[in-house]
């Protein structure tokens, strides 16, 4: 269903050429604003406490990937106040299909498929430029730090999604965790003060995904427990569909 979703959103998408085009070039050029930002930054300081700019780049290209991919293939749940408006959830309500899976095939925006592909571009660029040594044990400790970018990030949509059971007014609180999260994330989070390192490594577990593990991979450390870091994510996943799950519980349907 999920494939089949997919496919039918892009085929309506591609329906208006023209404007998929421009929006897919303004997506291109958004997404490295955000890259030429490091460039500059770096171009000013040789590094950030001790990491290079290649360093950081990795470390940016892992945190935007997961955020692209939630915002191009679980759009649904991204904008699932729009459903609860619209009344568009009662429907889903009494079809057989759990309402979390309907709302993630519910919308795709193919055009930020195009920002996965930049920060797969940028990883890339500095993967070769650190001349990492390879060996099984940094093969999946990128993976995991892939996966665990994905997750992190669609447990964000899921819990400010469970908030929409409550309201669906002043939802751009969300945003301070998702947009501002990943800006905040696209660096080692342990250039931050103890304030902000605290809540994104135990409450948002941002540093189980672009620091732990990193310095891992970075060989600055042989703790076998960093590598395995990123899937402490999962955890954080429990109370984020918890939450959606009491929430759908407690909803009163807009009887359309």
């Amino acid at each position: 269903m999920f494939i089949e979703s997919v496919k039918m959103n892009l085929k309506s998408q591609l329906e208006y050429k023209a404007s998929f085009i421009m929006s897919s070039i303004s997506q291109f050029f958004v997404f490295f604003t955000y890259y030429f930002v490091i460039i500059a930054l770096f171009n000013r300081f040789s590094n950030i406490k001790g990491y290079t700019v290649y360093e950081v780049l990795l470390c940016f290209a892992i945190i935007h990937l997961g955020f692209a991919f939630n915002e191009t293939f679980f759009r649904g749940i991204d904008k699932f106040e729009l459903l609860i408006i619209d009344g568009s959830l009662d429907r889903f309500l009494v079809r057989p299909r759990g309402i979390l899976y309907q709302v993630l095939c519910s919308k795709i925006h193919a055009i930020k498929v195009f920002r996965i592909l930049q920060s797969v571009i940028v990883m890339a660029i500095a993967l070769i430029k650190l001349d990492v040594i390879w060996n099984i044990e940094k093969v999946i400790v990128l993976i995991l730090m892939i996966l665990a970018s994905i997750l992190i990030f669609f447990g964000l949509f899921v819990l400010t999604a469970s908030y929409c059971f409550i309201t669906v007014q002043g939802l751009e609180v969300k945003n301070v965790f998702t947009d501002g999260g990943k800006n905040l994330a696209q660096y080692p989070i342990s250039i931050y003060r103890k304030g902000f390192a605290f809540i994104f490594t135990f409450i948002i577990p941002y540093a189980f995904i672009n620091y732990y593990p990193l310095l891992f991979f970075l060989d600055r450390t042989n703790n076998i427990l960093y590598m395995f870091s990123p899937l402490l994510v999962f955890v954080f996943l429990i109370p984020c569909l918890l939450s959606f799950k009491i929430g759908l519980k407690h909803y009163n349907s807009t009887g359309s």
